[in-house]
């Protein structure tokens, strides 16, 4: 079908890039969200080579959904966009269906054509309940509640990056079809830092990068991982809200680039057994007035004693909200000792088998690392738990805390068992929310063996949230 009578919006990277880390800038000084609107409706209005705008929310269990509204229609009805909540797992019962999308303004993201179609733009929404409040089960908005609340009482900022490890197979398709193959094959079977120039690994991740560049992700270094196949793409620091809202998107770009490749990019923890996992190590600090008040450089590991409080009540809940970091059957697998896995409830410099690491840091860059953390866990609740918990848990009076001989879960079930019974995770989330999350969280553990065993069984993939097949569950 010929394109030659289409005017849609198509923009160079680097036109895209100037115009998204304008965009993250505005975010960063927390320009007012009226002032923002306001810009973006006047240009939406007079950009009449957009035609339509996508709107991003995610789940409970941190799945991404997409909306694509056309562009008229959303300048006269952006506060009042509805949908059927009911159809979203973890959200509302029939009974009370209705739901509204507000429009997070200053999220908006232009996006390269090539990728994404032309002439849209990509924007995130906040979930709103009938009586106008934001929606409990919408992480997201209990994310930036949260954040913006700190930094209005205490002026906090809640800074995060996260290096969030993928596999990248060969064909389209190949976790929804892995209960028919029971397979996945590797494009690469170099290793850590190891791929040739135009090599699929090689060419999926430079295509990847620039797409990341060309949406203001501000990369810093990329390579293949330690496991065959496997990748890391690593870009800046940023706010909190801001961060979580990367990762969907970093997860979103992979696997769009991966599918035009004919390949498929997954976020598994462990989708081959035999070699190292996949995990979404989670950086994280505060700031105040510009100051990292994690640092100090007359401290243990040049830690602020505010920092170390933070991890000792990290530790301290480190099974309570276990479930909440690794959040599927398959996440199990990876804390697996053998494998650099972070099973043990410690905070170390240098043992990565440790829940908590302290990288080797500068007052600007001093941080915890959260290592225990999967690449398919909600972002938004990851962000939130670790935050909420480090600044608000109790710290537990065990001997030795940071270096006791204590270990995460090994199985979904056990950690069910730790955060339907602990009171730190009703107060993070509240009974309703927290027993909706957990039951998803059991009906995907109960489609599943119990016993993991030494291979990857086809249900823990068939029936895995992301990788979500609407046909196949409704069959169970």
């Amino acid at each position: 079908m010929s394109t030659d009578l289409r005017e849609f919006l198509t923009l160079s990277y680097g036109e895209l890039e100037d115009l998204n880390l304008q965009a993250k800038e505005e975010r960063r000084n927390r320009v007012s969200p009226d002032t923002i609107r306001e810009e973006r409706i006047k240009y939406l209005t007079g950009e009449r080579r957009v035609k339509a705008v996508t709107v991003l929310f995610s789940d409970l269990e941190g799945r991404l959904h997409m909306l694509d509204y056309d562009k008229k229609f959303l300048l006269k009805s952006w506060d009042n966009l509805t949908f059927d909540g009911s159809s979203i797992r973890g959200f509302t019962a029939q009974r009370e269906s209705d739901l509204r999308l507000g429009i997070d303004w200053p999220s908006l993201t232009w996006v390269p054509a090539d990728v994404f179609g032309a002439g849209k733009v990509l924007v995130f929404g906040e979930v709103i309940d009938k009586d106008g409040s934001p929606y409990t089960a919408d992480i997201r908005s209990v994310l930036k509640g949260y954040a913006d609340g700190l930094h209005k009482s205490h002026g906090y900022t809640l800074n995060a990056a996260n290096e969030i490890e993928g596999f990248l197979f060969n064909g389209t398709d190949a976790e929804r079809k892995y209960h028919e193959t029971g397979d996945f094959h590797y494009v690469n079977t170099g290793g850590y830092y190891h791929s040739l120039p135009g090599d699929p690994l090689r060419s999926f991740i430079d295509t990847t990068a620039e797409v990341q560049r060309a949406m203001g992700f501000q990369n810093e270094k990329d390579h293949p991982e330690v496991a065959p196949s496997q990748f890391e793409i690593n870009y800046a620091y940023g706010e909190v809200v801001s961060a979580a809202d990367q990762i969907q998107l970093y997860k979103l770009i992979c696997r769009q680039v991966a599918t035009r490749m004919g390949l498929t990019a997954s976020f598994l923890p462990k989708p081959v057994v035999g070699v190292n996992g996949s995990g979404m190590h989670t950086n994280v600090s505060i700031s105040k007035n510009g100051r990292n008040i994690f640092w100090d450089p007359k401290g243990e590991e040049k830690l602020a004693k505010f920092a170390w409080q933070f991890v000792d009540r990290i530790l301290t809940h480190g099974n309570d909200i276990c479930l909440l970091l690794n959040a599927s059957v398959n996440a199990y697998r990876r804390l697996d000792p053998h494998f650099e896995a972070p099973n043990q409830l410690k905070a170390s410099a240098v043992d990565r088998g440790s829940m908590i690491r302290v990288p080797l840091s500068n007052e600007k860059s001093a941080r915890v690392e959260v290592r225990s953390v999967g690449p398919d866990a909600n972002p938004y609740m990851v962000m939130y738990s670790i935050f909420r918990t480090g600044i608000e848990g109790e710290t537990s009076k065990i001997k030795n805390l940071r270096s006791a001989e204590r270990y995460l879960p090994d199985n979904i079930y056990t950690a069910l068992e730790n955060f339907r019974g602990a009171d730190w995770t009703t107060s993070l989330f509240g009974k309703d929310v927290k027993n909706r999350y957990a039951d998803l969280k059991q009906a995907s553990a109960d489609r599943c063996p119990r016993l993991l065993g030494t291979f990857v069984k086809s249900p823990e993939v068939q029936y895995h949230h992301e990788v979500y097949n609407q046909y196949l569950w409704s069959q169970f």
